[in-house]
């Protein structure tokens, strides 16, 4: 449903993806903040309850990454050091290693006090994803810690391009992991991304909620790796100490999960199953749930709705429960 995006939804165990990566961010350091889209605050709130209201930055409404980045950007400068690393992590992914990622950032945190320059956290490919962006690796900035300078991003290539790139491996995934200072983000902003440089000092200059949210509902809706990291000079980027998945279908996460004999995933009680396989069950309430004589679907039931579906049509989810919205006639 929209109110629940897959980061508030609990698709890998009881906890949400959120949870699992407030978890994570917490073993970064002592101050986490949270972004998030208004309609969607109250949810978010709920399940971070730990979390004072004064960590949670409010979009006015949706826009791209580069806003968001923009936001929190903003709020932050003016409550910290320009020159404490900031980590910016999206919460929609699934890690299982939280102490590798932990590990990961502090190397890119060290890297980043020590260059004054932006780091990136790519992935080491294991299959020639077409729907992911790479990074191309332009040699060792630090031998003793495994950085190394970026070259330049690939977006989404080709089946043949992207075979080569896992074969080569010169390249990573592109995650949209970064850490730096707010003084090296502005800094890159001013010299590499003069428009996006501009609508941050305009954010930076609203006095009232007013001012802000109009501010805010006229930027545009871009990507921040567009609207900066593919323009900014001498990024650095660390290779991953953690598992990683985007999980951008029920395929990919039913790979994420535990599954049976018959290559089926089951969370929850009151699960029957008859003639099923590779399939994704779940079942988040306590009415029964049975299945029979499928393959290759999710079936999950939740209290906001049951959605059925063959695995791989997952992207088309976001679009259809859309039409439970429409305004009736």
């Amino acid at each position: 449903m929209p109110d629940y995006p897959k980061h508030l939804l609990s698709l890998t165990g009881k906890h949400s993806l959120l949870q699992h990566t407030y978890k994570r961010a917490s073993a970064l350091g002592g101050t986490v903040y949270v972004l998030t889209e208004a309609n969607h605050a109250q949810h978010v709130k709920k399940q971070l309850p730990e979390l004072p209201g004064s960590s949670f930055i409010i979009e006015p409404a949706r826009r791209g990454t580069a806003s968001c980045f923009l936001a929190a950007l903003t709020y932050i400068a003016d409550k910290h050091d320009a020159d404490e690393p900031i980590a910016f992590i999206a919460a929609d992914h699934f890690v299982r290693d939280t102490a590798g990622f932990a590990h990961s950032f502090r190397i890119a945190e060290a890297a980043s006090r020590k260059s004054g320059r932006i780091v990136l956290i790519g992935v080491e490919p294991y299959f020639p994803a077409t729907g992911f962006g790479y990074i191309r690796k332009d040699g060792l900035y630090d031998e003793k810690s495994f950085v190394f300078n970026v070259h330049s991003f690939i977006e989404k290539p080709d089946y043949v391009a992207a075979k080569e790139y896992v074969r080569s491996g010169n390249y990573l995934w592109n995650c949209s992991y970064f850490v730096g200072s707010a003084h090296s983000f502005v800094s890159s902003m001013a010299q590499y991304a003069p428009d996006l440089y501009a609508d941050y000092e305009r954010l930076r200059a609203a006095t009232t909620k007013e001012s802000y949210d109009r501010v805010y509902l006229s930027l545009n809706n871009i990507a921040i790796d567009y609207a900066l990291m593919e323009k900014a000079q001498e990024l650095l980027v660390v290779p991953a100490n953690f598992d990683w998945m985007d999980l951008g279908s029920f395929a990919d996460l039913h790979k994420a999960l535990d599954r049976d004999e018959l290559g089926n995933h089951v969370y929850g009680d009151k699960v029957e199953l008859s003639g099923v396989e590779n399939s994704f069950i779940q079942n988040h309430e306590d009415k029964p749930v049975a299945v029979i004589g499928l393959n290759n679907v999710a079936v999950i039931n939740t209290p906001h709705g049951v959605l059925v579906t063959r695995k791989d049509l997952a992207q088309q989810v976001g679009e259809v429960s859309k039409r439970f919205h429409k305004p009736s006639k």
